[in-house]
């Protein structure tokens, strides 16, 4: 499947029943789309300067949530949301690696159900387009294979990362296939969901699932895309995180009591910085990526629209977690990363500066230095629980169910919510077994009252557990915690309402509330099969 031509900018009103849409008021479709590795202030609606009018259009049109979060990488994350569960408790508490304990086993488990098997039953289609990686792509056994899990339809990648030319594991329902010449996942990904869209479109309503690789490492984009951001970062890192937090205040994104966090001590000021060329074509292959993502999600509306079913289908965006500062050398080697192109030309793996990102033949990332920006303004990245590991924007786009378009929602949600939500506008039930298996009980709470313009009750609390990182969230207040080698991690004690960049720690001065909450902490830690982190996992 080669790449496809983009269509027109998406109209987002108006469509009412015609074209062959179900008559207002039946169960809406639900589409939900996910980026990887994209930080929360890249797209143009959360006060980015990359070019998404599509997703700013849906924003425009719908409901913009400002305290929303994931849980930090890209595995635990596609558990927590395929099942409405904290992702230890689906298994998957860390990658696709088995350290013999119930919540790190490196697969799906059967006591939870993917979204598709929860929707399946409620007469929905279930479609896929994407990466899937919440089972080992190496294993024969396809048990945890999209369709084998509810899909109707699969396309996409069972492993989590690669080649955007070439990537591994591509998979067309259960059988892999070779790309074609001229392939771009991206791309490929988009066609597919339209495609899906054609077949599917009618009296019936589907549920499409559609988790884009963009813009995960490699830096992999056409030269006609990168082309367009020429120039567009040689202000550099520092000036272009002060320009984002500026607009995300004019936004209501951000408070502009919270202070810009420092820049990362690893990154020099960007007057200092060498290879200033290198450095600003890493961002502009980057941005290359989210744009052609969105182009994409530009044509998936646009064919919602000619097929008369958008105004009752209910679009949810969001990103994995947080902008991922990764550096790759030559020591990263794996599955994913092949070693010569399609044509047989070798792949330069690591971020070298002697070779530009972009094309096939290159691998690299964009690292600290434009992390920081993308989750601006934030601390930290993908892997911690700070909050620039774990906070993404999140769409909601419904014209039927949406009662207030252009707004934005403070309230603290979760991926665990995403299931809660698409039970409840499918008027689905969520099993207490399935497949003769008990079925661990949802945690999450529906959107659908917040979507529709009224209140919801607020999760008592919400959690999260990486790699030894910890943290709990409490109406304003978060607790949290960074690994270290010693074991464990000091907890700092957070007023996210006053100070949500995390830059001034209240632990010493109210261990009452510090200690309350590290209490619903290990509860949750001990009922959810969270282990502690040793030296051997975080090896894994």
């Amino acid at each position: 499947m080669g790449a496809a031509a983009a269509s027109g900018p998406p109209l987002l009103t108006g469509c009412g029943s015609s074209g062959g849409g179900r008559p207002r008021g039946q169960r809406p479709n639900v589409v939900v789309i996910m980026a990887d590795d994209m930080g929360y202030s890249d797209i143009g609606c959360y006060g980015g300067e990359i070019d998404t009018p599509n997703l700013d259009r849906l924003a425009g049109a719908g409901v913009r949530f400002t305290n929303f979060y994931n849980t930090a990488r890209c595995c635990p994350t596609r558990a927590s949301l395929l099942t409405g569960l904290y992702p230890h408790q689906a298994g998957v508490g860390h990658m696709m690696d088995d350290y013999g304990l119930p919540g790190y086993q490196g697969d799906l488990n059967k006591q939870c159900v993917t979204l598709a098997e929860a929707l399946k039953p409620a007469g929905y289609t279930t479609l896929m387009s994407g990466k899937w990686h919440v089972t080992p792509a190496q294993e024969p056994s396809k048990d945890n294979w999209p369709r084998q899990r509810g899909f109707d339809r699969f396309f996409g990648t069972i492993h989590g990362a690669g080649s955007f030319y070439d990537p591994p594991s591509l998979t067309r329902e259960n059988e892999p296939i070779v790309p074609e010449a001229g392939f771009y996942y991206t791309d490929a990904i988009s066609s597919q969901a339209v495609d899906y869209i054609g077949e599917y479109a009618g009296d019936d309503p589907f549920f499409m699932y559609v988790p884009y690789t963009s813009p995960h490492w490699p830096l992999h984009a056409r030269d006609e895309d990168i082309a367009k951001y020429k120039g567009r970062y040689e202000m550099g890192w520092d000036e272009l995180r002060e320009s984002r937090r500026k607009r995300m205040i004019q936004m209501g994104i951000v408070d502009e009591r919270w202070p810009l966090t420092p820049r990362d001590p690893r990154v020099p000021a960007w007057k200092d910085a060498p290879n200033k060329e290198w450095e600003q074509r890493r961002m502009e292959v980057y941005a290359a990526q989210v744009d052609v993502m969105d182009r994409g999600i530009g044509r998936i509306v646009s064919r919602l629209e000619e097929t008369g079913v958008l105004d009752n289908t209910l679009i949810l965006f969001l990103a994995d977690n947080g902008g991922c500062a990764e550096e790759l050398d030559e020591d990263w080697k794996g599955l994913h990363i092949p070693t010569k192109t399609l044509d047989g030309r070798p792949v330069q793996l690591g971020n070298d500066p002697r070779y530009m990102p972009g094309p096939e033949e290159g691998y690299q990332s964009y690292g600290v230095p434009w992390a920081n920006a993308s989750n601006t303004p934030f601390r930290l990245y993908k892997h911690w629980v700070h909050e620039g590991g774990i906070s993404t924007p999140l769409i909601a786009h419904w014209p039927e169910g949406v009662t207030k378009p252009d707004s934005m929602n403070p309230e603290p949600g979760h991926l665990i919510d995403i299931m809660a939500t698409c039970v409840d506008v499918a008027g689905a039930a969520y099993p207490a077994e399935f497949n003769g298996a008990p079925i661990t009980p949802l945690e999450g709470k529906s959107l659908a009252p917040v979507i529709r313009g009224g209140e919801r009750e607020p999760h008592e609390a919400i959690y999260w557990e990486h790699e030894g990182n910890r943290a709990v969230r409490q109406g304003k207040w978060k607790l949290v915690s960074r690994w270290n080698e010693d074991g464990g991690g000091q907890w700092e004690l957070y007023d996210l309402e006053a100070d949500r960049t995390e830059m001034n720690n209240l632990a010493a001065g109210n261990p009452e509330k510090a200690a309350e909450l590290a209490g619903l902490y290990e509860s949750w830690a001990s009922r959810s099969q969270v282990a502690p982190w040793r030296s051997w996992e975080k090896e894994g």
